[in-house]
């Protein structure tokens, strides 16, 4: 009798954010999974079971699989090539700035896919990649005599902080294929993270497939960029942006995830992905006004909330010192790559500030990038010692409840700039803070909002 699930042998390629959580969690479910890496240093402290960027539940998983014998890593492309029947890339594709993508390791290992994989392989990118290239990739294929090479796509839609949940219990599974049918071994790989939503893995052709992966992450930068653009204002006529959030997100046709107001997106899929649609337009001649307004949006939202801490201080910030709290571009990773706080320390540093910084997992990634032009703390409290003021630029679950009277206690003066809208601003005043947020008007101009010409000409009915 047939098995259900039968085990896969699989190679996977790259061991970066996207690979070894696939790899991973395909092993997790009894498959042999290969991964292959070029970066001997990183294969060597797989092998021992360390991982080398932290993503919960990854770590135990790895030494799970590790220890079952289901996964193993190498350096040996081409030995994990030879015999292959399932071969799986996740290369990075890094953008070269808003006019380029960078193919050239895809390109590499699809080289070697050509080279040394055996009759009717199954290629499946899995890298996100430049609508048109998977077409571009397979014409090149066939002009190197493999045909009988089957190329799929299979954009992932993880997010940091929860990538392994996501894997394990995806909401859809995107599948690009010249012919439906060519898509029956990822059915059957994906059929255990599936269950009874078998319907939930959508088989498309491979443009599409690349398509449906940028759409849906430009989509999601939009939805942050329109309320951070109702945030600002919120902040010039004096609405409250978390109350405006709450009637937006109670419209199913809205919903609330994504529609959170803060420094903007960062990473490093969103804005890449964002700069890399609006690229493809433009090789179509087709612009994309709105993605650019997006990203325009996104880069104003940094600067005016520095601008709000450098205003507070009456420009001067020379001889100040400022705590921050977080760094990484979101909570539960240690990713900096675009992260919003690098945007704030730059422009603190310009005006001049000193600040210490105390983040749970990425202080070592900033430190790589600062080195001394910040001070480092190994506590949250350490950072706010003899500080003017504390800047909140990342959203860990340990800033949610601090000890508010400790805080007021280690900073020089009670004052807190809140990025990422942790905190009730009622609650903060009664507390004794001056507490500036996103999308609620500054403590010290709150009584006196802008008002409309409409506002006005209403004030001289009278």
């Amino acid at each position: 009798m047939r098995c259900k699930w039968p085990v896969m042998n699989v190679t996977l390629i790259g061991t970066g954010y996207v690979g070894l959580v696939t790899g991973t969690c395909l092993a997790e479910v009894g498959n042999q999974v290969v991964c292959v890496d070029s970066d001997v240093v990183r294969v060597r402290a797989l092998q021992a079971g360390e991982c080398p960027f932290f993503e919960p539940e990854l770590n135990e998983r790895v030494l799970r699989n590790l220890e079952a014998g289901r996964l193993s890593f190498t350096d040996n492309l081409a030995g994990a090539l030879l015999g292959a029947p399932l071969v799986m890339v996740a290369v990075g594709t890094h953008s070269q700035g808003p006019e380029a993508t960078d193919l050239t390791a895809v390109r590499q290992v699809v080289a070697e896919v050509a080279r040394l994989a055996p009759s009717g392989c199954r290629l499946v990118l899995k890298s996100t990649m430049p609508v048109g290239s998977s077409r571009a990739l397979r014409g090149w294929l066939d002009e190197q005599g493999r045909s009988d090479i089957v190329l799929l796509g299979n954009p992932e839609f993880l997010k940091q902080g929860d990538a392994v949940r996501d894997f394990l219990h995806p909401d859809r599974v995107i599948v690009g294929a010249d012919r439906a049918e060519d898509a029956e071994p990822l059915r059957e790989l994906y059929a255990p993270f599936l269950l009874e939503r078998a319907d939930k893995l959508l088989v498309m052709d491979l443009t599409s497939a690349e398509l449906t992966k940028y759409a849906a992450n430009a989509f999601l930068a939009t939805k942050i960029s329109f309320i951070n653009e109702v945030s600002a204002l919120c902040e010039a006529v004096g609405g409250d942006v978390r109350s405006v959030r709450g009637g937006l997100g109670s419209d199913p046709r809205i919903g609330e995830l994504w529609l959170s107001p803060g420094l903007g997106f960062g990473g490093s899929c969103i804005p890449k992905d964002l700069q890399a649609l609006i690229r493809s337009g433009q090789e179509a001649g087709q612009e994309l006004p709105l993605l650019r307004g997006v990203e325009r949006v996104n880069r104003e939202q940094r600067r005016r909330f520095c601008r709000r801490i450098v205003d507070h201080f009456g420009g001067r910030l020379a001889g100040r010192r400022l705590a921050l709290w977080g760094a990484a571009f979101k909570a539960n990773t240690d990713d900096v790559r675009d992260a919003p706080a690098f945007a704030l320390i730059d422009c603190l540093l310009e005006h001049g500030a000193r600040m210490c910084l105390y983040d749970p997992r990425a202080s070592e990634r900033v430190r790589a990038a600062y080195g001394n032009r910040l001070d480092y703390a190994a506590t949250a409290y350490g950072a706010l010692a003899e500080a003017d003021a504390l800047v909140i630029a990342t959203e860990w679950d340990e800033f949610r409840r601090p000890d508010f009277e400790r805080m007021r206690a280690s900073l020089r003066a009670p004052v807190i700039f809140d990025g990422r809208n942790l905190y009730a601003p009622a609650t903060l005043r009664e507390l004794g803070f001056h507490y500036v947020s996103v999308g609620c008007a500054d403590p010290d101009r709150a009584a006196h909002p802008k008002s409309s010409s409409i506002g006005q000409d209403l004030c001289r009915l009278d």
